[in-house]
């Protein structure tokens, strides 16, 4: 867990560096490689610098830091271009109010765009590397998958391919398997070795891809030591793939919508 931590500040700190970086770039490529008389650069930086925390934390209300978040995604991106133009926003604010000047609109323009391709690439750059460290032996977050099913055979897949940072090490399965091992993860027997296994490799996650039966016994184990529990909309018997939680009247659901994609922005 100490890895994890040092990874997710290692990425907040440069972030603000990253920030402050193209910020001070889009002066320079504006102005010239050269500190104007018209307009001062160190009243320009400390704004910058001013205003380079609330860009990160921006970010943090949008989980863009977020464990299992892909870097890579359309979704991801649409939430750095949200976090950068507002970041923007507030500079503006910030170098009008304190200083009762405007500036060149061109120059704004140029810091949001490389706010915006440099903040992403970055964030796909640091996440292959984040993902890359907490994956290697012993893993950060031990993930236990139950059940033998194609759901679950896909998972392992899927996690494995992408490194993503949840690693599983072990499987149980509630009726017990004949094999022994699913894409290099070993299959350890039946649902009594449960505590054995949890303890044994220091599990932080676990992932229920059938036995429907179980999710009491299987979420108290996970509360009793503090793992977080997981469950594959298939084992409900929901298998469209187009299913999100969500929150109705402050209670959690899960949603089933097939509407157009274009909703997405007003649900």
């Amino acid at each position: 867990m100490l890895r994890y931590r040092l990874l997710l500040t290692l990425w907040l700190i440069s972030d603000l560096v990253l920030f402050i970086k193209v910020y001070a770039l889009a002066y320079f490529l504006r102005v010239g490689f050269l500190f104007s008389t018209d307009f001062s650069f160190p009243k320009y930086i400390s704004i910058v610098a001013l205003s380079a925390p609330f860009w990160v934390i921006i970010l943090m209300t949008t989980r863009t830091f977020a464990l299992t978040r892909r870097q890579t995604s359309l979704k991801n991106f649409a939430y750095i271009v949200f976090s950068s133009v507002t970041a923007a926003a507030l500079f503006s604010l910030a170098y009008y109010f304190i200083y009762g000047l405007f500036f060149s609109r061109m120059l704004l323009a140029m810091a949001i765009a490389l706010s915006i391709i440099c903040g992403w690439i970055w964030h796909v750059i640091y996440s292959i590397m984040f993902r890359s460290v907490l994956r290697t032996d012993p893993p950060v977050f031990p993930t236990l998958i139950l059940g033998d099913t194609r759901e679950s055979e896909k998972l392992i897949e899927i996690l494995t391919a992408q490194k993503n940072p949840l690693k599983p090490v072990a499987v149980l399965d509630g009726k017990g398997s004949k094999k022994e091992e699913m894409h290099g993860v070993p299959v350890l027997g039946k649902l009594n070795k449960l505590e054995e296994v949890l303890k044994k490799y220091k599990i932080t996650h676990l992932i229920q891809c059938s036995d429907l039966e179980q999710s009491i016994n299987l979420l108290s184990a996970c509360r009793k030591r503090e793992i977080t529990y997981m469950l594959l909309p298939s084992v409900l018997g929901i298998v469209e793939r187009d299913e999100r939680v969500e929150k109705l009247e402050g209670q959690s659901v899960v949603c089933v919508d097939s509407t157009s994609k274009w909703n997405w922005f007003f649900r």
